[in-house]
């Protein structure tokens, strides 16, 4: 119970299968990151960023959390973003979400959950805003569908609105925010059509001088 052996022994499998195809292959990734990609997603055991693009150690900078949002009291997200734009200089910021969110399905009803339903009130903000898409709906997976989907274009517009990422605009710097969403039942991702590259393309409100 203290020692979960068959974790070890799957990672020595898993680190032997790597060097047999790429001798070099850790020793060339224990240099350096130089990823082009900050990934916003969930925390969902079956939402990992790597598998679902096809991609090997070192190509994505991940953060995540429940239902992936980017709250502009978060200092862990926000250090994050930070760190990617400034530091990394990845080239895009991809905001994840996934139908069937567990996170997005607690906030949509009405019942206490504990210490997450402070976190679940950004989500509640959202499905508040868009209260007139809502009552046209009846079926119900269509409304947790629809608020997977705004609430992903939502935490694209947090993102453009931090000092971070308008910063980077400011100095000329190539970089874009996209919004996106999995399919869990199927493994495809789906292009919601939202990707911000520049500060003329947020609202006066939010856009610093």
């Amino acid at each position: 119970m203290r020692v979960l052996k068959n974790l070890f022994e799957q990672n020595k499998k898993w680190a032997e299968k790597v060097k047999q195809s790429d001798p070099g292959f850790f020793l060339n990734l224990s240099k350096q990151q130089n990823p082009e990609y900050l990934w916003i997603g969930c925390s969902d055991s079956r939402v990992p960023a790597n598998q679902i693009v096809d991609m090997p150690p070192g190509e994505i900078f991940v953060h995540r959390n429940i239902a992936n949002v980017v709250a502009h009291t978060d200092l862990n997200c926000l250090s994050v973003i930070q760190y990617a734009v400034e530091v990394l200089k990845v080239k895009h910021i991809i905001v994840c979400g996934h139908y069937g969110c567990g996170g997005i399905q607690a906030a949509m009803d009405n019942k206490e959950h504990g210490l997450i339903d402070n976190w679940l009130r950004n989500i509640k903000d959202v499905y508040r805003y868009h209260q007139t898409k809502f009552d046209t709906l009846q079926n119900e997976r269509e409304k947790v569908d629809l608020l997977c989907e705004l609430n992903v274009v939502e935490q694209v517009a947090n993102v453009c609105h931090t000092t971070i990422v308008q910063n980077a605009w400011k100095s000329g710097r190539e970089l874009a925010v996209h919004g996106w969403i999995y399919n869990i039942e199927d493994g495809i991702l789906k292009d919601l059509n939202v990707c911000i590259t520049g500060l003329n393309e947020i609202s006066d409100t939010h856009r610093l001088k």
